[in-house]
């Protein structure tokens, strides 16, 4: 066993969306992440807020795309963004519940009893689970 890692962090997070222009207008408008590229053909979008890079591609058909279920499916449970601290997570918190084809799972509340880390869920336009964390206290 080593006692350094192979990698550094993730490179970019890939999501498969039902709506590309709703995902890209969430990050973009609602998180305030910039587009930095596209490829029109696939289609896909790639956004970043200067740290994390994600590529949004749409599916072919949403239609027939099957939603994921975390208590189902192997796969994305669920995807944790840190944001700098209470204020920056109630801030979020207030500019994403009412935002097209957002549902927010719960509120701000500590993660657990006695934790130092402070988070809420939202579903984002096309139904991708969203974590927003952040120290506390």
């Amino acid at each position: 066993m080593t006692d350094q890692a192979l990698t550094r962090g993730a490179h970019h997070i890939g999501l498969a969306v039902p709506d590309l222009d709703a995902a890209r207008a969430f990050f973009c408008e609602a998180l305030g992440y910039n587009a930095v590229g596209d490829v029109p053909d696939y289609p896909a979008v790639f956004v970043s807020d200067g740290t994390t890079l994600i590529t949004l591609w749409q599916v072919q058909d949403p239609t027939t795309a099957i939603a994921f279920d975390r208590r189902k499916n192997v796969g994305l449970h669920h995807l944790a963004l840190a944001v700098a601290d209470e204020a920056a997570l109630e801030l979020v918190h207030g500019r994403v519940r009412d935002w097209p084809g957002v549902s927010i799972e719960f509120a701000p509340e500590p993660i657990r009893a006695g934790s130092q880390v402070k988070h809420f869920i939202c579903a984002i336009p096309g139904g991708i689970r969203v974590e927003f964390a952040t120290p506390f206290g």
